[in-house]
């Protein structure tokens, strides 16, 4: 017995060495939402399967607050879609005047497909039967759906000067709001749980609403919402809303960091990302377009970091 407590002692001090040596390493993150969802899911297989890394969500306010934090190596990794990732390193629209130069893409994700939903019965058959009509405005708490509206009104020729504003401080409320009348179409993704939600709640149900399917609609949408493209979605199950082939606008989903960050942990990540793709996809439906293809270093015109490029040459996954 008296070598047992030394013995226990020794592998104590071993796991707190092994514990000690780990790098922990923050990723920004919302308290809620598909943003805290997706974040969630990358940590854990992040602190899982890469080597001495241990990934922890910091949380913001939301992606405009942990831009510039990242951008100036405070906190190392985030996640965007790619329209506000492109106004930050471009130094637009929500990032006007400031260019957050240091900010380096690791992996392209998934792709989420919006729209308008608006109540069947509303006599709402395209964007431009918004005129005049209730439409949520401000989004204090979620700029970027100010951008959104905005472009999906000026894909059929209205601006919001065009319709009544109704102040609203998030997403979350903006739901809401439809739900009990206020406003007459909300933004939500399509197969997320939301619009199966406001259906049940809106008399007759609701339906999305179609853009116009054309380069000028597309080229008005960037003016607001940059890096989109248009997609026609199909009626199947679980897609509620989607009563007919719709035209929806698609966009990419991003993890990135700073030029600064440890090249060994960028690299590892970048391959946690491609090698466990069925244990990301396991994070939930926001996963289904998840692909462990070269679409995880798709060019965009934009920067990777060096290591991300590393790690995708040597899987072959670099096209360029």
């Amino acid at each position: 017995m008296k070598y047992v407590k030394p013995a226990l002692y020794a592998l104590a001090g071993f796991a707190f060495a092994a514990s000690a040596s780990a790098q922990t390493v923050g990723i920004g993150s919302t308290k809620a939402g598909a943003v805290a969802q997706i974040t969630a899911t990358i940590s854990k297989a992040v602190s899982e399967h890469a080597p001495g890394v241990q990934m922890r969500k910091q949380t913001m306010g939301g992606t405009q607050q942990y831009i510039p934090v990242i951008n100036a190596g405070e906190l190392d990794y985030g996640i965007a879609n790619i329209a506000q990732y492109y106004m930050a390193v471009s130094g637009t629209g929500l990032s006007k005047p400031t260019k957050y130069k240091n900010l380096r893409l690791v992996t392209t994700m998934m792709e989420f497909t919006v729209g308008l939903l608006v109540p069947k019965n509303a006599g709402i058959n395209k964007i431009s039967d918004l005129r005049g009509r209730k439409v949520a405005s401000g989004f204090k708490g979620a700029p970027l759906f100010a951008n959104i509206t905005a472009g999906a009104l000026a894909t059929d020729g209205l601006t919001y000067a065009d319709v009544k504003k109704v102040p609203i401080v998030g997403l979350v409320q903006h739901w809401r709001a439809m739900m009990e009348g206020k406003i007459v179409t909300a933004i939500a993704a399509a197969g997320t749980a939301w619009p199966k939600r406001i259906d049940a709640k809106v008399s007759g149900g609701i339906k999305y609403l179609s853009f116009p399917n054309n380069a000028k609609s597309l080229a008005a949408m960037h003016k607001y919402f940059p890096k989109t493209k248009w997609s026609t979605v199909k009626p199947r199950k679980g897609l509620t809303g989607v009563n007919r082939p719709v035209t929806l606008v698609t966009y990419d989903f991003m993890l990135f960091t700073h030029k600064g960050a440890s090249a060994a942990t960028v690299y590892n990540v970048a391959k946690v990302m491609h090698q466990r793709a069925k244990q990301l996809k396991q994070g939930g439906p926001l996963w289904r377009s998840y692909r462990s293809t070269a679409n995880l270093a798709k060019n965009h015109g934009l920067a990777y970091h060096p290591s991300a490029i590393k790690y995708y040459k040597e899987a072959g996954l670099w096209k360029r």
